[in-house]
C-alpha cells in the first residue's frame, strides 16, 4: 500500500528538480557582464594617486605597485587596461554610474564609499600614519561577483605580494 505522503514527496522532488534545472546560469554571476566584457577587451580601472601604490604622471602614465598588479591581472583575462585617473570621490561616483570596473589607489578596507564601490577581501597590509595596521583592498563594481571572485582568486594566488 502506498503512503499518502509518497506522492506529495515525489511531486516536491520533481518541482525542485525543475526549478534547479532553470538555475543553470553561472555562479558567481555578473549582472552587467563585466568580466565577460573585459575578457579579450578592456578593463576600465579608476586610479587615485597614492604612492607607492599608484603614481600618475603628468602625461597620464600610471605606475606603482597596484598599477603593476592590475596590469598583471588584466593579462590573465587577455584584457588591456584603460586607466582613468581621478580623486577617490570622483572615482566612486564614476563607479556608481557604471563607468569603471575596478578602482585602485591603496584603498583601505574602511573606504567611505561602500554604497558605490564593493571591495575585495584585504590582500595586504601596511602601517598607517598613526602606526595602526591598514588593510588594503581593490574596489570593484558592486554586484559583479564573477569579476570580484576572479580578482580575489588572482590576489590570493599572488599571496599578497606586490
Amino acid at each position: 500500500m502506498t503512503s499518502p505522503r509518497r506522492p506529495t514527496a515525489l511531486l516536491l522532488v520533481a518541482a525542485a528538480s525543475i526549478l534547479l534545472a532553470g538555475c543553470q546560469g553561472g555562479f558567481p554571476a555578473d549582472p552587467q557582464g563585466t568580466l565577460d566584457r573585459a575578457r579579450e577587451g578592456v578593463l576600465r580601472v579608476g586610479v587615485s594617486e597614492n604612492p607607492p601604490w599608484t603614481d600618475v604622471a603628468p602625461d597620464g602614465t600610471v605606475g606603482g605597485s597596484e598599477a603593476e598588479l592590475l596590469t598583471d591581472y588584466a593579462q590573465t583575462i587577455d584584457a588591456e587596461v584603460e586607466w582613468v585617473p581621478a580623486g577617490e570621490s570622483t572615482l566612486a561616483a564614476m563607479m556608481r554610474e557604471g563607468q569603471l570596473d575596478v578602482v585602485v589607489g591603496g584603498l583601505a578596507s574602511d573606504v567611505p564609499w561602500t554604497s558605490e564601490i564593493a571591495t575585495t577581501r584585504p590582500y595586504t597590509t601596511t602601517t598607517g600614519p598613526d602606526g595602526a595596521e591598514v588593510k588594503i583592498v581593490v574596489g570593484v563594481q558592486p554586484g559583479e561577483n564573477a569579476l570580484m571572485t576572479d580578482i580575489e582568486r588572482f590576489l590570493a594566488e599572488r599571496g599578497g605580494e606586490l
